[in-house]
């Protein structure tokens, strides 16, 4: 996560209020819009804030997106998917029997156990929480 990106989030979390406006932050953290702009519009695409409606406001406000946390974890299969493929791709390239292939064999597990076990920790999550 880029310095700004995590100043964003890190306001955002802190913040005495539900939701703040992108010059708010701007403000706060001593950064340029710009900066706001693409730290939005990061954590809006992982999942991790969202957009809020502010009555008798014409700013955007954003927030912290509740369950954002599992939210973010449940997208990570697709990058974990990948690391399990890039794992296979480099076994069958380096064959058996080599060290590399005992170190992508163990990177490949690990993925594979992560693939397997996180759907059930996020939901065993969710349940707790209610």
């Amino acid at each position: 996560m880029q310095k700004a990106t995590a100043r964003v989030l890190a306001a955002l979390l802190f913040a005495d209020v539900d939701a703040v406006t992108a010059p708010d932050l701007a403000e706060w953290l001593g950064i340029s819009s710009g900066s706001v702009s693409g730290a939005i519009k990061m954590l809006s695409t992982v999942g991790l804030i969202e957009r809020v409606p502010a009555p008798g406001s014409r700013r955007e406000h954003y927030r912290i997106r509740p369950g954002c946390w599992a939210t973010l974890m449940t997208g990570q299969n697709a990058t974990l998917q990948a690391m399990l493929q890039a794992a296979e791709e480099g076994i069958a390239a380096t064959g058996p029997d080599t060290p590399a292939a005992v170190r992508l064999e163990e990177m490949r597990d690990f993925y594979g156990f992560m693939l397997q076990e996180l759907p059930a920790l996020v939901e065993r999550w969710q349940s707790r929480r209610g």
